[in-house]
């Protein structure tokens, strides 16, 4: 496999890019720096945009970041993209989602997210992905001009326990399975796919010259739209079922394995 061409790289943060303490590896930044003249990077994540660009704080200002699953994209102090959840549904989903046992509502914005529950054991959580955020007294009362997606916590199972309750809500809004404890409701042309094609046509960037990494269920439609789609070993099985590659899991540095692959490639070239 010649991965000489390839001019963009995407990766999920949690599950793929992150190891199990949400930590990016110095081995990464090695790479990036090794391949930063030859390809562009972009961090495509349900976290918010504040979360991903301090993970990512020494590179930021030089990649993409898309965050809230696709809902908002910047490049340094640039927004790209910005697809608000539709004003008119927010009341009816916090309301379900009230209904739901041992669950959590998060309201995303542009500048911060919004919560209810101000514990703190589900404040520590809740920090690993969102850098900013403010406890509210009612959710109802947040303006929704500037909100991009609703996200559900569940604190055993997000797939078994929110999903069959919210799943009439798909066509109307992008319902997603995000992680073993999330599901994340947005507007319906809110995806990382969507995301990354705007950058492709951007960049003028064919799917053919792009990779991508992810492991779950809303990194689907952005592993479309590349050549070189990797499943991490940890990956949900619909993700493995779509992805033409394998790579090893977060834990195992299988981004890093694919980046020393390419570093290799652009060398040789």
């Amino acid at each position: 496999m010649d991965l000489s061409n390839v001019k963009l790289v995407v990766t999920d943060m949690d599950g793929t890019l992150l190891n199990s303490k949400g930590e990016v590896s110095d081995r990464f930044f090695e790479l990036y720096r090794l391949l930063k003249n030859d390809i562009h990077f972009v961090a495509a994540s349900g976290r918010q945009y504040h979360s991903i660009k301090h993970k990512l704080e020494p590179i930021f200002r030089d990649i993409t970041i898309v965050a809230e699953n696709g809902g908002m994209a910047k490049r340094d102090q640039e927004e790209l993209l910005f697809t608000g959840l539709p004003e008119s549904h927010l009341h009816s989903i916090i309301d379900r989602a009230r209904e739901i046992a041992q669950t959590e509502i998060i309201l995303c914005g542009k500048n911060g997210a919004f919560i209810e529950n101000g514990d703190t054991s589900f404040t520590d959580i809740l920090r690993e992905y969102y850098h900013e955020f403010q406890v509210t007294n009612d959710l109802a009362s947040v303006d929704p001009s500037e909100i991009i997606k609703v996200a559900l916590y569940h604190h055993e199972d997000s797939e078994a326990n929110i999903l069959p309750k919210i799943k009439i809500l798909e066509g109307q809004l992008l319902v997603k399975v995000s992680g073993k404890h999330w599901v994340d409701i947005s507007h319906p042309d809110a995806n990382k796919g969507k995301a990354v094609k705007l950058i492709q046509d951007h960049m003028q960037i064919t799917p053919e010259e792009t990779m991508a990494f992810g492991d779950y269920n809303n990194d689907l439609e952005m592993l479309e739209c590349a050549h070189y789609s990797y499943a991490m070993q940890n990956a949900h099985p619909n993700v493995k079922a779509m992805a033409r590659f394998q790579t090893g899991s977060n834990e195992d540095n299988g981004v890093e394995s694919i980046l020393e692959q390419l570093v290799e490639a652009k060398t040789n070239a």
